[in-house]
């Protein structure tokens, strides 16, 4: 029986599956713990600031060696159901020479919150980071988005929030990597076993349906090797918010897969890369 689009039930679960599309993501996931341990060795970090009162929602800050220097928030993937940001600390060993202000955040996880609960703590991240970054050395008002998977998501959810729309000049630019960005079909798919939303909470949290408040660019990227579906909620991503006063760009980069894509926005020989300094202009 057809659930979603042309898919039967277990075609959209492997539609939405990434670690069966690519068999050796675990090298992924260990490649990047190294990288990030290295990071944080070389790199000053000032690790697990609180930004709320959930034991998940707290940050780590890479300061830059210059004052009211661009910031980068990075905000990590994993389905809103797994992950930790120090994982991620190679995002900020990339960005070093740029002498950005790199922040990777935290969030709570499902099952223990609820979808709406965890945009609303994404928005609450940004919010202190615009209140506090000026102490690490960022300018609040130079602040750049970032997010991959699931990250991508509440990147682009954070442009629609009202806690978001009092810093709307302040935030210069999102950068969305293989996102999800329509959770209809996450609610249709075994991935809902764990996030439990109903189908008015899928909506209420699909960016791709909603008027953003925060009128800055948005970069779009997306694995060429990615499944089909990945591709398509890029795609409705651009095509929705293009018609929205936004001005959007869609990548769809050949050769790559839904964790390499990753490893391509810290590359700097990429066109990834090449095409993120461009939209933070470094």
């Amino acid at each position: 029986m057809m659930i979603y689009k042309k898919y039967n039930q277990e075609e959209l679960d492997l539609q939405y599956n990434n670690r069966f599309h690519v068999p050796d993501f675990e090298n992924y996931l260990q490649r990047w713990k190294k990288q990030s341990s290295d990071a944080a060795k070389r790199c000053k970090v000032v690790k697990d600031i609180r930004y709320c009162d959930n034991s998940r929602e707290c940050l780590d800050i890479f300061p830059s060696l210059s004052s009211f220097s661009k910031t980068l928030v990075f905000i990590h993937g994993g389905y809103w159901q797994r992950f930790d940001k120090s994982s991620f600390h190679f995002i900020a060993g990339a960005f070093r020479d740029y002498r950005i202000t790199t922040v990777l955040i935290n969030y709570p996880l499902a099952p223990d919150v609820a979808m709406d609960d965890i945009v609303k703590s994404c928005s609450e991240a940004i919010k202190w980071v615009y209140d506090h970054i000026a102490s690490f050395n960022g300018d609040p008002n130079q602040i750049y988005i970032a997010g991959h998977s699931a990250g991508a998501h509440l990147a682009a959810m954070v442009m629609t929030t009202e806690e978001t729309k009092r810093h709307n000049t302040s935030i210069k630019g999102i950068c969305a990597i293989s996102g999800l960005f329509n959770l209809v079909p996450i609610q249709l798919s075994n991935i809902n076993d764990v996030l439990r939303m109903d189908s008015q909470t899928a909506i209420r949290n699909s960016p791709a349906f909603k008027e953003p408040v925060v009128l800055c660019p948005l970069l779009i990227a997306v694995g060429g090797e990615e499944t089909n579906e990945f591709i398509d909620q890029s795609k409705t991503m651009n095509a929705e918010w293009g018609n929205k006063n936004i001005s959007t760009e869609i990548m769809i980069l050949p050769g790559l897969n839904h964790f390499s894509v990753l490893d391509s926005f810290c590359d700097a020989n990429s066109l990834l890369h090449k095409s993120v300094c461009k939209w933070m202009k470094i």
